[in-house]
């Protein structure tokens, strides 16, 4: 009897971890879509873009910046999940993203990922030079649209 009791704790403590997870995820998507979020990250990226370059090389100023960055972010985010879920724990919730990482929405993950990829955090910089320099890729000149209705092509 005792091994079943253990069975149906650890099932309780694993869907109360779920529950809780999933609790964390959806408020810290409204954080990171919420405007306040996208104008510190805009005002910060405003800041230190042009220290970035596409080269293979790294520069010493990239980690003092994604140090910087990772303080910034990390402090806006966990008092702000501290306002919504009392009791929060970021380190907690940081080791179970491992456990979770394929049911993590794309642009939440990738946000996430910023935090302890350097490469995607230098590639976040790298588009965003490129995007305030008119570099970034227009596809609108290649698309054509064509009438998948015979009656509208023989009328023309």
């Amino acid at each position: 009897m005792e091994d079943s009791d253990e069975e149906i704790f650890d099932v309780a403590i694993s869907s109360f971890s779920d529950a809780e997870f999933d609790a964390v995820v959806g408020n810290l998507e409204d954080i990171i879509m919420d405007d306040d979020f996208q104008l510190m990250q805009r005002t910060f990226m405003e800041k230190h873009y042009q220290a970035f370059d596409d080269s293979e090389e790294n520069k010493l100023i990239y980690t003092c910046i994604f140090n910087e960055y990772i303080r910034l972010v990390e402090k806006y985010i966990e008092e702000k999940l501290l306002e919504r879920i009392p009791g929060f724990n970021m380190t907690a919730f940081i080791m179970s993203l491992q456990q979770h990482k394929d049911e993590i929405a794309g642009d939440i993950f990738d946000m996430l990922l910023t935090f302890t990829d350097f490469l995607a955090f230098k590639e976040m910089f790298l588009d965003y030079r490129a995007e305030k320099e008119g570099r970034s890729v227009d596809l609108s000149s290649g698309l054509v649209v064509t009438s998948l209705n015979k009656s509208s092509m023989s009328s023309s």
